[in-house]
């Protein structure tokens, strides 16, 4: 038999992060809500629960057994950075409604929900509003918190949004987070095979410059830094700075290739070029940035696979459209005095909304002779920035204080446990790609590892199969920072009035309505 301080329902409970937490500070789960056999079969494997526990999906739920909290991580697509950013115009999104639904109907004393940081940027607020003032409704006062894995115990950068209420505004009134805690967890204090040095990189404050003799700003990247320079290494072509790989780093090129290539990089964020944030340029564009340059040398970068040539403009030129599919017809709507342009197409939001494929639409229109491509432009091969260079995106040092968010595809990012010296930028950057990048002294983080930057006990049991234990780990939410949360909403007092509970193994089955 089990002391309990208060009952709790776990919503799309993943692999069980909020019952990790909330079970270490006298909470008891009554029931769990999981679609997905891997995260199921994780959570009933760690906490010896019975599948019979698990509520299913929560469209089918009508109603909850009577408990004191309701948690859950809402599926956050909908609001990701990472997604289209479509919020209700997304299915996924409308899972609040049915979250918010079983939250008017069970009328818990107290809720903690969790979502992505995208829910509260501004592109959201209207989504956001409308969320809590569905809560309001429902007869809860809630607040919402942007909280960061990193300052309660786990050495990892995860900003996350957390949706926190009550039922009495006694309780709401009380409510208060605790301070990040001083002594912060590293990344070195969790990886496995990490030597400490003694000895910290010296650098000179002399500036290192690019190619125009001009001074290479570091962007802020949230991460860790020693003596200003990053305690990671970036592989991109589309930004800048001391600790930038990029691909005519790695491949072997003349120095007036990397001028051009740095001249591309300097100009294609200017919005004389295009509408995007990122655009291609046309062999005049080059010519009027630096008249000695040949379409000789941009195609030699393009044959190095460095740069790649774009079709950027097309001229509709049939008028009689027929056998058209409604993704042709929708991408002919968007031209405009007879001509499509890539730029409208990638900001056209029906086209994201659909999932129009531009690329594949484009070549259907061209095959039938309904358009024809009359102007190509150049652009660095690897443009999307998550997934870096040559299968990198980032490689962190074993002395950087965190690690990027754990996310369920995996990302490209790398550790090395090979620590670094140097006297300046330059010499930082030359030594990197020597001692560490051409050894190949560096390599992804191993379960373990992953479990400990998410809070979680190593020995926590996951599926053997890479992709699949880190779609669950990143998946879940970060154990401290529930605790800390759980522990916030228990110290106000709302779990207080009621008698002491007492729970066993074989909980009372008639307390449920199930939806079969």
């Amino acid at each position: 038999m089990n002391k309990t301080k208060f009952t709790f329902i776990d919503l799309f409970s993943g692999i069980g992060g909020f019952r990790l937490a909330l079970n270490s500070i006298g909470g008891s789960c009554l029931s769990f809500s999981e679609i997905n056999n891997d995260a199921i079969s994780t959570y009933c494997t760690n906490f010896q629960e019975d599948l019979i526990f698990n509520l299913g999906d929560i469209t089918k739920i009508k109603s909850l057994p009577k408990h004191d909290l309701l948690t859950g991580g809402v599926p956050c697509q909908s609001w990701s950075i990472a997604g289209k950013n479509l919020g209700f115009d997304d299915d996924r999104g409308q899972l609040w409604n049915d979250t918010i639904y079983l939250l008017n109907q069970s009328k818990p004393k107290a809720f903690i929900f969790e979502n992505v940081k995208g829910l509260v940027d501004p592109r959201n607020k209207e989504a956001l509003k409308y969320i809590l003032e569905r809560i309001k409704e429902a007869g809860y006062f809630a607040n919402f918190y942007l909280i960061n894995s990193y300052d309660y115990g786990v050495p990892q950068n995860r900003l996350r949004v957390y949706i926190i209420g009550f039922k009495e505004k006694e309780f709401y009134d009380k409510f208060k987070l605790s301070n990040p805690i001083c002594n912060k967890i590293q990344l070195k204090n969790i990886i496995s095979d990490f030597e400490a040095s003694t000895t910290k990189n010296q650098l000179s404050p002399k500036s290192n410059l690019n190619l125009f003799g001009e001074e290479i700003k570091q962007r802020s990247m949230s991460l860790s830094s020693n003596n200003g320079i990053n305690d990671y290494f970036l592989f991109n072509d589309l930004r800048n700075g001391n600790s930038t790989i990029h691909s005519w780093d790695i491949i072997e090129t003349t120095e007036r290739q990397k001028f051009i290539c740095y001249l591309l990089l300097k100009n294609r964020r200017k919005s004389s070029y295009g509408n995007l944030d990122g655009n291609p340029l046309t062999y005049k564009h080059f010519t009027e940035l630096d008249k000695s340059i040949s379409i000789q040398e941009l195609e030699e970068l393009v044959n190095l696979v460095i740069l790649k040539k774009v079709d950027y403009s097309f001229t509709v030129i049939e008028s009689k459209f027929i056998n058209l599919n409604d993704d042709e017809k929708h991408v002919l709507e968007c031209s405009s005095n007879n001509k499509i342009y890539i730029d409208t197409l990638k900001s056209d939001r029906t086209i994201k909304l659909k999932k129009i494929s531009i690329s594949k639409t484009l070549k259907s229109l061209e095959e039938k002779k309904i358009i024809i491509c009359d102007e190509i432009r150049y652009d660095f091969k690897n443009t999307k920035i998550s997934t870096g260079l040559f299968g990198i995106n980032r490689i962190f040092l074993s002395t950087s204080n965190i690690f990027p968010t754990l996310v369920a595809s995996d990302t490209n990012d790398y550790i090395t446990t090979k620590e670094i010296k140097a006297k300046n930028e330059l010499e930082y950057k030359t030594v990197f790609l020597n001692e560490v990048y051409r050894k190949g002294e560096f390599r992804r983080i191993t379960k373990e590892e992953a479990c400990k930057i998410q809070g979680f006990p190593e020995d926590f049991k996951l599926p053997e199969n890479r992709a699949r234990w880190m779609k669950l780990i990143g998946n879940s939410v970060s154990v401290p920072v529930i605790e800390m949360i759980g522990k916030a909403v228990m110290e106000t007092g709302v779990f207080e009035n009621k008698k002491e509970i007492k729970i066993n193994s074989e909980r009372i089955l008639e307390v449920f309505t199930y939806p079969w």
